[in-house]
């Protein structure tokens, strides 16, 4: 009878027939972190970093969002070995984002901000990000337009609209994050949502949503029904010109 090649390999080998049988039932998160890791340290056992890595960052989500820097902190795990935590992160956030584009978008901020939190989540600056749909409400481009403290010199609504037309968009979604984890929107938010639902009123096209991401939270200010009243606000104020 073969003995195991090295420390590890039997209980591994248990750890992926017990996925190949029923998927991740039944896992914990540091075994499927420890599968993870495998992907780039086929011969190494990973358990130990696996446990330590969801100690750090308290939770699956959390190690997947990690950055690169943080996680190769733990000792043991090097650049080989973050390779199939990266991967199955950027496989998830394609496939979801996939899965958006096949539908309408009116009403899933839910949707969009289980998407985007994995990208935005963590950042320690803003970013402004713009989603283009088309007639349907189906993703024709989401792109990041602007970085830094979001105020009313940094946020151009013009180069919005123009890249807008550029692409034959219909309609557009904001999103942008908050690093200090707080997805209420500040009075710069709301002012800048007042100038791109007017800017958008007079160019005939429409705003769905502004999504604020913050710490596991998000702010829509479709949901708070504040876009409807910017839009009622427009449309008094410029009544009979």
């Amino acid at each position: 009878m073969d003995s195991p090649k090295h420390k590890g390999e039997g209980h591994r080998k248990r750890l992926r027939d017990k996925f190949l049988n029923s998927g991740l039932n039944g896992f914990h998160d540091y075994e499927i972190i420890e599968l993870l890791l495998t992907l780039g340290t086929p011969r190494k056992d990973c358990k130990e970093q696996a446990k330590e890595a969801i100690e750090k960052f308290k939770s699956l989500r959390g190690v997947l969002e990690a950055d690169i820097e943080e996680l190769q902190e733990i000792k043991g795990i090097g650049s080989h070995n973050v390779f199939g935590i990266k991967l199955i992160k950027e496989v998830a956030k394609e496939s979801l984002k996939e899965r958006l584009s096949e539908k309408p978008l009116v009403t899933s901020s839910k949707d969009l901000f289980d998407y985007l939190y994995l990208s935005m989540r963590g950042l320690k600056m803003e970013l402004f990000k713009v989603i283009f749909l088309n007639t349907k409400n189906r993703i024709l481009e989401i792109e990041d337009l602007f970085k830094g403290t979001l105020n009313s010199s940094s946020v151009y609504p013009r180069e919005i609209i123009q890249r807008s037309i550029t692409l034959n968009a219909a309609s557009l979604i904001f999103i942008h994050n908050h690093p200090s984890g707080d997805p209420q929107p500040s009075e710069k938010d709301r002012e800048i949502t007042r100038e791109l639902v007017s800017a958008g009123n007079i160019m005939k096209i429409k705003i769905l949503d502004h999504i604020i991401i913050g710490d596991n939270h998000y702010f829509s200010f479709a949901d708070e029904g504040l876009v409807e009243e910017y839009n009622t606000n427009f449309f008094k104020k410029h009544q009979g010109k």
